[in-house]
């Protein structure tokens, strides 16, 4: 690479190439860790996930307590947040605001498989799903071919 020149220096002296401010800093880096996400995608979507919630939240809050809408919208993310495991119960809407992307790493396969002491750690948890040696992911792929939702739904 080449010498930069004056200017060229000046311009940049202010910027660090390496930590944006989009980026979630130490706690992204945290869970990744935690959790062995792989891949820096997966935690981007899980935290838009949590956005799109937080926004639907503030959304409903802001609605009359008594519109059918609202009650019946609430009792809808309230049954899927529960449902898919990401919330502990099924109480108030101030679980689902307070959702982060911790609570859907903690429903990945890797972690229930240590929850469930199929595996003794979570790097090892990951290393069997990584190489198909365990025979819950292939019981979902063989469910998955059978009965997709998404496929269902258009």
């Amino acid at each position: 690479m080449r010498k930069l020149k004056f200017h060229e220096k000046k311009l940049l002296k202010k910027v660090n190439f390496l930590e944006w401010k989009r980026e979630g800093g130490q706690r992204e880096n945290l869970v990744i860790h935690r959790y062995h996400v792989t891949g820096r995608d997966d935690y981007k979507k899980y935290s838009g996930l949590c956005r799109m919630v937080q926004k639907l939240v503030n959304i409903l809050k802001q609605m009359d307590s008594r519109d059918p809408f609202r009650i019946e919208m609430t009792d809808a993310l309230i049954e899927k947040l529960y449902n898919m495991g990401v919330i502990p119960s099924r109480k108030s809407l101030a679980l689902c605001e307070r959702l982060s992307v911790s609570s859907f790493c903690r429903r990945r396969l890797a972690t229930v498989l240590v929850r469930l002491k199929f595996a003794e750690h979570l790097k090892e948890a990951v290393t069997y799903i990584e190489q198909d040696t365990s025979k819950i992911r292939r019981k979902v792929l063989e469910y998955n071919e059978k009965l997709d939702d998404y496929d269902a739904m258009n």
